[in-house]
Parts: C-alpha cells; structure tokens; sequence
C-alpha cells in the first residue's frame, strides 16, 4: 500500500505502528509466566467463544475463565492513557472504539458463562496472575457444588 492510501501520518508513523506486536509483548509474557508459576495452565491467544472472533490473552477453557491483557494508550486506561498529537482525532476514535468492543465482548462472554478478567498492562503481573488465580480457583470449586457471585466475580457463593 502506498503512502497516500495509509491512514498513517507519514511513513516513519506507519513503520512503527506496523513494528507492534500484536501479541507476546513484554506485560503479556510477564503475566502468563507469573500465572504459570502458579501452577495454572491455559491457552494463549484463544477464542473463548469460537463464534465470536475475538481472542483473549489467557483461556482457562473448562472453569471458562478469559483474562485480556489491556494496553494503557490501545484501551484508554485512567491512569496512563496519552492523548495523540498527530492525527489525533483518529486515534480518539480507535480507542473509543477499542473500548467500545471490550465492553461487549465483556458481556457477550459473561451471558454464555464466562468470567471476564481485565488486566491494564501497567499492573504488578505477579498481583495480577494472583487475581487471576483466585478466580480460577473459585470457579472450579464451583463445579464441585458453588458458584460465583454474579455481581461480584472474587466472590464464592454456595448453591
């Protein structure tokens, strides 16, 4: 594609956008290894759902549990979210459309059974794979007879 055809500001911005990963970045490798040193085993880049194309970073597949990994300036995070200088109002629409899309695949997972765990990249991994965990944990407990609060997923409630 040539330049004039790119939504990129200029060559150099396209050269760098096209040089991020789109998995296995560094927070990503840190939080599944911190998950798998807590002896948790899950699938990578897995579709919770096989009818809904979108993937999840971590995919625990039979306590249906999916953990995305979120990036500060791709999802918008409170904390650390930077404004775009060039082409800015293209990029205030991707994020408000990346955010968009989280809150529904958020519920679409949710309706077919699945707790839904959001991760921002600037997280401790080793708080978070704990986070991870507990969840984990408390959904295979609770198909030995409880199950999880709906409004409140850290929570274990008997049947």
């Amino acid at each position: 594609m040539d330049a004039e055809r790119s939504w990129a500001s200029s060559p150099g911005v396209r050269a760098s956008m096209r040089s991020n990963k789109g998995r296995d970045t560094r927070p990503e490798l840190a939080l599944r290894s911190a998950v798998h040193a807590l002896g948790l085993r899950y699938r990578v880049g897995a579709r919770p759902l096989p009818r809904l194309r979108r993937t999840a970073d971590l995919v625990f597949t039979r306590a249906r549990v999916a953990v995305f990994l979120d990036g500060c300036f791709w999802h918008g995070c409170p904390e650390h979210h930077t404004v775009a200088v060039t082409n800015s109002g293209f990029w205030a629409e991707k994020v408000a459309t990346n955010r968009r899309r989280d809150r529904d695949t958020d519920e679409r997972l949710r309706e077919a059974g699945w707790v839904v765990l959001r991760v921002w990249e600037h997280e401790d991994p080793v708080e978070a794979a704990r986070r991870v965990e507990a969840v984990f944990r408390e959904r295979r407990a609770g198909e030995r007879g409880a199950h999880l609060d709906d409004a409140n997923p850290m929570r274990v409630r008997a049947t």
